[in-house]
């Protein structure tokens, strides 16, 4: 069922949390590095380039993810949306308003929330779900032929438990900013934008940043470790080469330089973990909880143990996770939260599904966590000013 306008407003609060760290690294070092960088934590993050924004970006405090359905079959429909959403993106990531806001006896053009935050480092980024290419025996847009083939339907995980309403997506926007409101405002005023085109299907907000930046302190979870030990940095070209970016010949012309961003909703159980021992909460994750360093005697079963390239025949995964907060559970009175997943790679073939197929119902965390939401998208390259995101897919369908 799509969200209504109304729905929308009211479910858009803040929530999301990162994924465990894997493998070891020099928190020392890491913590000097972050102090003595000086992020301009409220400039500007250009839009127009080679890749999307918010891909290799070092993550930003605060995320709103949408995941909307396009209305109808008309694919002048959707390159109309897509061009509007890509000037909206543009000007809203220098800090600047969509359009007018004296606007009289007609509805502002811009929802004017953001006005006098800044830019805050917004970055937007969009993604094309598999249904885009193909729905059920229908080619809506004729795009079907064009579908990469690294966009797979991902295939049941042991212990999913997932959810249809909180599930899929023609299309994924995600929004990544330094202030929460102005990420608000920015995923606010593109649903406004195409509310006639796309409908949003599932929405989340998130806080609490996994680490991906060799300039950024280590944060902690929900659970209450640290984040972001072993992942790929930012700053590693020749790590987001293999690793990240699309490349031929797997993906077709128009998706390289773009990547495949995997999205799981994942619900920790926090009254059982917040009833489970010190020592029994450490061996699940492999880490000692105070300090973040690597147990010296891993069980088989931890969590950085399985999830560690090294056991995953080399393969590693961007990680762009967020804490997240949904109000109460209603089974079990606790807290509804957990972590918005969200990895990014140059096939999910390779990387995520067999990762996950390892992990999944073998770790020490999946007794303490319930995947319940699952989306994958095609976020194509950047664009140059001028152009518009999925140009080069839309411009002959």
């Amino acid at each position: 069922m799509k969200s209504t306008r109304r729905g929308f407003l009211q479910s858009a609060g803040l929530t999301g949390l990162g994924a465990s760290a894997l493998g070891a690294g020099s928190l020392a070092s890491r913590a000097t590095l972050a102090a003595a960088a000086t992020p301009a934590e409220h400039g500007v993050v250009p839009f127009y380039g080679a890749h999307q924004a918010g891909i290799a970006t070092p993550t930003q405090n605060y995320l709103q993810f949408a995941a909307l359905d396009v209305v109808g079959d008309s694919v002048a429909d959707l390159r109309h949306l897509l061009k509007t959403w890509t000037e909206a993106a543009a000007r809203m990531s220098r800090g600047q308003a969509i359009g007018s806001m004296q606007t009289g006896h007609h509805p502002p053009v811009d929802t004017g929330e953001a006005l006098g935050h800044g830019p805050n480092q917004l970055t937007v980024t969009f993604g094309f779900g598999p249904s885009l290419f193909h729905s059920g025996k229908k080619d809506r847009f004729g795009l079907a032929r064009h579908r990469p083939v690294p966009l797979v339907d991902l295939p049941a995980f042991a212990g999913d438990r997932l959810q249809s309403a909180i599930s899929g997506g023609d299309l994924g926007i995600q929004v990544c900013a330094n202030d929460p409101q102005v990420a608000f405002h920015a995923v606010h005023d593109l649903i406004k934008q195409g509310i006639s085109i796309a409908q949003p299907r599932w929405l989340l907000a998130g806080f609490g940043r996994t680490a991906n930046s060799f300039t950024q302190a280590l944060p902690r979870n929900l659970m209450g470790f640290q984040d972001g030990t072993a992942n790929i940095m930012t700053e590693d070209a020749a790590a987001m080469d293999d690793f990240v970016w699309a490349a031929g010949p797997v993906s077709p012309p128009w998706m390289r330089g773009g990547s495949y961003l995997v999205a799981r909703r994942i619900k920790i159980a926090l009254g059982l973990w917040d009833g489970t021992s010190l020592d029994g909460q450490e061996n699940a994750i492999g880490r000692f909880k105070i300090g973040g360093e690597q147990l010296f005697n891993m069980p088989h079963t931890a969590h950085i143990l399985l999830a560690n390239a090294e056991h995953n025949h080399g393969q590693q995964i961007l990680r762009r996770g967020y804490s997240y907060t949904d109000g109460v559970d209603p089974v079990t009175g606790d807290a509804a939260a957990g972590l918005m997943f969200l990895c990014y790679q140059q096939d999910p073939r390779r990387q995520f599904i067999p990762i996950q197929h390892r992990i999944a119902g073998r770790d020490g965390l999946s007794q303490f966590t319930t995947h319940i939401g699952s989306s994958i998208f095609a976020c194509p390259p950047g664009v140059k000013s001028g152009g518009y995101i999925g140009e080069q897919l839309l411009a002959h369908p």
